[in-house]
């Protein structure tokens, strides 16, 4: 069993930036139901899946969000102890063979593995299946967590019907960025990396473009990849320059910045002059993709700055 850090989420990196732009809220099943004024969820326990996950992210800023990933049966006894809470958590099991994306994000290396989302915000439990009181006390610090983090809600497990759900109300989004984000949700990452281009062509100072271009392109090098397997080569080959910005890329998508730079910045001096460049402009990369007000973006902007001059 894992002991919950006591005061806050601030240190983890944002999930939610690695699916979609900050400023495009979506309208799925999960984000409509928190959002809409009833409260209310289809379902207590839901599928998490890479497609639908940005629902649940969104979820979780109303109650903490339990989530379990399995490979071909799912922990009962779990879903079970959710229920018990009466609306103040939600269960997302994800099929994790099934679900790459997802899977590399939370660094699942074992089935089950057991990880928390509190505010679009990422927290790892436990692996392996725990007696039913060792998962009470889990879900209590879940639960004690949130509330610091002010996320204190309630949901109702009761089927919203068309006519009397409240619509949310979102702005709507640039063309080039819905034609990004469409391309996302349906998994094509290089038509979602030209829409973004495209629109940092049209303007060099779109932000929210050049940080979801970063997102998107880290999603795009990880697809494909499995988590053992870029673990294997970074630790075969520790001067491999592509083997190391792989690790790296994983370790930015499960929220371990420091990991990733420090890694990189380590390997740094002792590069040529290209292979500096390239470790350079993937390090830009991931400073957009966690914001430049992260301390550990600071500390390693630092760190880097010394490094070339």
């Amino acid at each position: 069993m894992t002991n919950l850090p006591a005061s806050s989420l601030r240190g983890a990196v944002d999930l939610s930036s690695l699916v979609r732009p900050p400023a495009a809220a979506g309208n799925t099943p999960a984000a409509s139901a928190a959002a809409g004024a009833t409260g209310k969820v289809p379902s207590l326990v839901v599928d998490g899946t890479d497609a639908n996950f940005t629902g649940i992210l969104e979820l979780s800023s109303t109650v903490p969000v339990i989530v379990e990933f399995y490979a071909g049966s799912t922990w009962a006894a779990l879903a079970t102890l959710v229920k018990e809470y009466a609306g103040k958590l939600v269960l997302a099991t994800v099929d994790a063979p099934v679900n790459p994306q997802l899977q590399q994000a939370f660094n699942v290396t074992a089935v089950p593995t057991v990880a928390a989302v509190v505010g679009g915000r990422p927290l790892a439990l436990f692996e392996g299946e725990i007696d039913d009181q060792q998962a009470r006390q889990v879900l209590d610090q879940v639960l004690t967590l949130a509330a610091q983090n002010g996320v204190t809600g309630t949901v109702d497990a009761e089927v919203v019907e068309p006519d009397t759900a409240a619509d949310p109300v979102e702005e709507p989004l640039p063309p080039l960025h819905q034609e990004a984000f469409d391309a996302i949700d349906r998994g094509d990452y290089p038509e979602a990396i030209k829409a973004y281009e495209k629109a940092i062509l049209q303007d060099p100072r779109d932000s929210l473009a050049v940080a979801g271009l970063a997102q998107v392109s880290l999603l795009h090098r990880l697809s494909g990849k499995t988590v053992a397997d870029i673990r294997n080569a970074a630790a075969a080959g520790p001067t491999d320059v592509e083997a190391q910005l792989d690790v790296a890329d994983l370790d930015v998508s499960g929220g371990h910045l420091e990991d990733a730079f420090d890694r990189l910045l380590t390997l740094f001096p002792k590069l040529d002059a290209a292979t500096k460049d390239q470790v350079r402009t993937r390090m830009l990369q991931f400073f957009e993709i966690a914001g430049a007000e992260d301390p550990r973006v600071m500390a390693a902007r630092r760190r880097l700055t010394a490094l070339l001059y």
